[in-house]
C-alpha cells in the first residue's frame, strides 16, 4: 500500500485531505529534508537569475547586442520564482544501476526531483528537473506492469508553496497494492480563484501522450468537458518550446482562443511553466486588417464563412489580370525595344503555371519583361548587365504597362466591391453561389465609402483570405486552436495559413459548438485548416467535472452529438448538484451565490445574456461583490456573473444556473441552444445549482437518474 506522511503547518487544511497522517515517527524527519531541498532549489533558482541579470550583453554590433540584450531579458524572466507555486512537486528513485543516466557512474542509485523548469547548483548537477525533460516521463508513465526502472516515486502535497505532504509509489513492490493517489485526486479537485492554473503535477497518461506529440505532427483533441484539453494544448506548446527552443523561438507559437476573457483566464499558464515567448490572440485580432465595427445576421454570417467563398474571391482576384492587347515599348537613348504582345502572353502564362501568389506575380513580370528586353539589347550587339535590367524593370514605360495588365489589387477595396456590386459579385460566384445567396451577401444599403464601411468580423475574414491571395501570410512554428468547433471554414482557413509550414494543437467539443457555422465534423475542420492528415485523439475521462454533474449534462448528448462517446468523470466525489424550481429566479441567485461564496474557491452565476444587467442591479443591492465576464478584473474575482455565451473554455469551483430555458431560447435554433446549456452546465468543479421559473428543456426535466443527486427538483 501506498505511504501517506503529512505534517500540517498553519492554514494549510488542504494538505490534511491531501494524505493521511501517517503514524511513523519519522515522518517529519523526511518532510523536513524535503523541505530543506526545497528550500535549497529556491536559492539556487534565485543565484542562476543573478548570473543572468549580471551578464554583459556585448555583441559584435549594435543588432547582436539588443538580441542578446533581448535573449538574456528573457531567460531572466523564465527563472522568476513564485513563493506560492512549488519548484517541483515529485521524485524519481531509480535502483543501482536501474537509472536513465549512461555515465561511467550510473551503477550507483538515482534521484530526480520533477519541477516546473530546470534547476542547477553551483557545480551544475540538477536539484529539479524540467517536467518536459526526457527523464521526467517515468514519473507520469511508469506503472507496476512496467515500472520504466523506477523503484520509488513520491508524490508531494504543497500549501502557499510550502511542503505539507508526500505519498510514496513503491513500483517494484509486488505485494503493495495500487491505490487513488490521495495527494493527485486533492490536486485536481484544488479550489481555485484566479486564472487557470498549469497541471504539470496532475498529467495523465493519455494527456502526456498529446502534450509529448512531436512537432512536426498536428494533433486534433476531442475533448469532452473536465478532460483538461485546453491545458493539455497549452502544456503541449510549453513542451515544444523546450524540446524545439531554436526552431520555435525564430518561427514563433501562436495560442488562439475564443475571446479575451478566455486569454485572460488562461494568460498565466505559459509564464508558469516559464515560457514567455509565445503569443496570444483571438481570431478578430488574427485578421485585424480592417477595423471590425459590424455583426452579421446569423445566415449572413455562415454564408460568409462558407468554403466556397474563398473560390469567389480567387476568381475577383485573378480576374484583375488582363491579357495584354498591344506589345511593350521600352526607349532606350536613342533606340526603342519592342516586346511583341505574344511574348508577353507567353510570360504572362509562365508566371501563373508556377502558382505564385498574385501580388508575387505581379512583382516578378517587370523582372521578366526587362529581361526581355535585355536580350534584343544583347542582339543589338550590347552586353547589358544586372544594373540594367533592374534599370528597366523600374522604368517608367515597364511599371505603366504592369500596372495595366496585371494592375495591383488592394484587399479590402475588393471585398467592398463584391459587397456592394451584385453584377461583380454575380461575375465571379457563377455555379458556385445561387442567385438567392447572392442577393444575401450583397448589403442592402452599401456604404457611401471604404471608411465608412461597418465591416463584419466574416467580413474581416474575407479581407484576410484576399491578402493572402495577393501575399503569402507568413507561416507560424506552431499554432494552439482552441474551441476550434466554433469556427466557420473561412475562420479556419485563416488560422490554417498562419501555420502552412507548421503545425497545429486543435482543441475542441462537437458538443460544444454553438455557433451557427460551427464544425460538424473534425476531418472537414481540418481539410479546412490545412491539416488533413491530422492525428484525432479522443478524451472522454473528466478530471474536474464531478459524476452527478456531467452525467446529469449528459443527458443532452444524444440531441446535441449523438456520435460522441459519453463522457465520464474519474473523481471518487460526485460533487453537489440541486435543481431548484422558484418564482424569482434573480432573489434565488443571488442568495445561491452568497451561500457559494462562503464555500473555498471560484463562484460563476451564469445567466442568459439579455438579463446580465438584472442579476448584476440584484447583486448590488445585496451588497454582494461581483464582476462581470468581459469587463476588468473578471478573472481575479471570486464571484462573476457570466454571460452564458462567454462561459465556454472556463471552469468555477461553484456553478448557479439561472434560468436554462431562456440559455437555450437565446439561440437561433434549440439544437445550438442546447449546446449553449451544455456547455454552460459541465463549468462546474464542485457544485453546480441549476434555478429555473421556466419549465427545464426536455430532457433535463426527468427525475434524476440512479447515481445522480436528488437535490431540489
Amino acid at each position: 500500500m501506498p505511504t501517506h506522511e503529512t505534517i500540517e503547518p498553519p492554514d494549510t487544511a488542504e494538505a490534511t485531505d491531501a494524505a493521511a497522517t501517517a503514524d511513523r515517527p519519522d515522518a517529519p524527519d523526511h518532510l523536513t529534508a524535503e523541505q530543506d531541498h526545497l528550500s535549497a532549489s529556491r536559492s539556487a533558482l534565485h543565484r542562476m537569475r543573478e548570473r543572468t541579470e549580471s551578464l554583459d550583453a556585448q555583441g559584435g554590433n549594435a543588432v547582436s547586442t539588443e538580441y542578446l540584450k533581448a535573449t538574456l531579458h528573457h531567460r531572466a524572466l523564465s527563472l522568476a520564482d513564485d513563493p506560492n507555486t512549488p519548484l517541483f512537486f515529485g521524485r524519481l528513485d531509480y535502483a543501482a544501476g536501474a537509472g536513465p543516466t549512461e555515465e561511467p557512474s550510473a551503477g550507483r542509485a538515482e534521484r530526480f526531483y520533477i519541477g516546473r523548469r530546470h534547476v542547477t547548483d553551483d557545480a551544475g548537477d540538477p536539484m529539479v528537473v524540467d517536467w518536459r525533460a526526457g527523464v521526467s516521463r517515468p514519473f507520469y508513465r511508469a506503472t507496476r506492469a512496467e515500472p520504466m526502472g523506477v523503484e520509488l516515486r513520491r508524490r508531494f502535497g504543497f500549501g502557499h508553496g510550502d511542503l505539507t505532504a508526500y505519498e510514496d509509489e513503491h513500483l517494484t513492490d509486488a505485494t503493495e497494492a495500487g491505490e487513488v493517489s490521495q495527494i493527485l485526486e486533492t490536486e485536481i479537485e484544488r479550489p481555485r480563484v484566479g486564472p487557470m492554473r498549469d497541471i504539470v503535477a496532475t498529467i495523465q497518461p493519455e494527456q502526456d501522450d498529446i502534450v509529448r506529440a512531436d512537432l512536426a505532427r498536428t494533433v486534433c483533441v476531442q475533448g469532452a468537458p473536465g478532460t483538461g484539453k485546453t491545458a493539455v494544448g497549452l502544456h503541449r506548446a510549453a513542451f515544444l518550446l523546450y524540446a524545439h527552443r531554436d526552431q520555435l523561438r525564430r518561427q514563433g507559437v501562436l495560442v488562439v482562443g475564443p475571446n479575451d476573457s478566455f486569454l485572460r483566464y488562461i494568460g498565466d499558464v505559459l509564464p508558469a511553466l516559464g515560457e514567455i515567448e509565445a503569443r496570444q490572440s483571438t481570431v478578430p485580432e488574427l485578421v485585424g486588417r480592417i477595423r471590425i465595427r459590424g455583426e452579421d445576421p446569423a445566415g449572413v454570417a455562415t454564408l460568409k464563412g462558407d468554403a466556397r467563398m474563398a473560390e469567389v474571391l480567387r476568381r475577383a482576384v485573378w480576374a484583375h489580370l488582363c491579357q495584354p492587347t498591344q506589345g511593350l515599348l521600352v526607349p532606350r537613348g536613342a533606340r526603342r525595344f519592342r516586346v511583341p504582345t505574344y511574348e508577353v502572353s507567353e510570360i504572362l502564362d509562365g508566371i501563373r503555371a508556377r502558382g505564385v501568389r498574385y501580388g508575387a506575380g505581379r512583382a516578378i513580370l517587370p523582372q521578366r519583361l526587362a529581361h526581355s528586353v535585355l536580350l534584343r539589347m544583347e542582339a543589338d550587339g550590347d552586353s547589358p548587365d544586372d544594373r540594367v535590367q533592374n534599370s528597366v524593370a523600374r522604368s517608367r514605360p515597364v511599371r505603366a504597362y504592369v500596372d495595366e495588365i496585371w494592375p495591383a489589387v488592394d484587399p479590402a477595396r475588393l471585398v467592398f466591391r463584391l459587397l456592394s456590386e451584385p453584377e461583380f459579385l454575380a461575375e465571379h460566384a457563377e455555379g458556385l453561389l445561387d442567385a438567392r445567396e447572392q442577393e444575401l451577401l450583397v448589403w442592402p444599403t452599401p456604404p457611401r465609402t471604404l471608411g465608412s464601411t461597418r465591416w463584419s468580423l466574416a467580413d474581416a475574414v474575407l479581407v484576410d483570405e484576399v491578402a493572402d491571395l495577393v501575399d503569402r501570410t507568413p507561416s507560424i512554428g506552431h499554432v494552439v486552436l482552441d474551441e476550434a468547433q466554433d469556427l466557420s471554414p473561412m475562420q479556419l482557413r485563416a488560422v490554417g495559413r498562419r501555420c502552412s509550414t507548421g503545425s497545429a494543437t486543435v482543441l475542441g467539443d462537437l458538443a460544444q459548438a454553438t455557433t451557427p457555422w460551427a464544425t460538424r465534423d473534425w476531418a472537414e475542420a481540418l481539410a479546412h485548416l490545412g491539416k488533413p492528415d491530422a492525428h484525432v485523439e479522443e478524451l472522454t475521462k473528466g478530471f474536474r467535472v464531478p459524476a452527478d454533474v456531467i452525467a446529469y449534462a449528459a443527458r443532452l448528448l444524444p440531441l446535441i452529438a449523438p456520435s460522441l462517446t459519453a463522457p465520464s468523470s474519474v473523481r471518487r466525489t460526485r460533487g453537489d448538484l440541486v435543481i431548484s424550481h422558484t418564482e424569482s429566479v434573480v432573489e434565488a441567485a443571488v442568495e445561491g451565490a452568497r451561500e457559494a461564496l462562503e464555500r473555498p474557491g471560484s463562484v460563476g452565476l451564469i445567466v442568459p445574456d439579455e438579463r446580465v444587467r438584472f442579476f448584476r442591479s440584484a447583486l448590488d443591492k445585496a451588497g454582494v461583490a461581483h464582476a462581470v465576464l468581459g469587463e476588468e478584473g473578471d478573472v481575479d474575482a471570486r464571484l462573476d456573473v457570466v454571460p452564458a455565451s462567454l462561459a465556454k473554455g472556463l471552469e468555477f469551483d461553484h456553478v448557479v444556473l439561472a434560468e436554462p430555458a431562456q440559455i437555450v431560447a437565446a439561440e437561433h435554433d434549440q439544437v445550438t441552444g442546447l449546446r449553449r446549456l451544455y456547455v454552460c452546465l459541465t463549468r462546474a468543479v464542485t457544485s453546480l445549482r441549476v434555478l429555473h421559473a421556466e419549465p427545464l428543456p426536455e430532457p433535463l426535466a426527468q427525475a434524476p437518474a440512479l447515481g445522480e443527486a436528488a437535490g431540489v427538483w
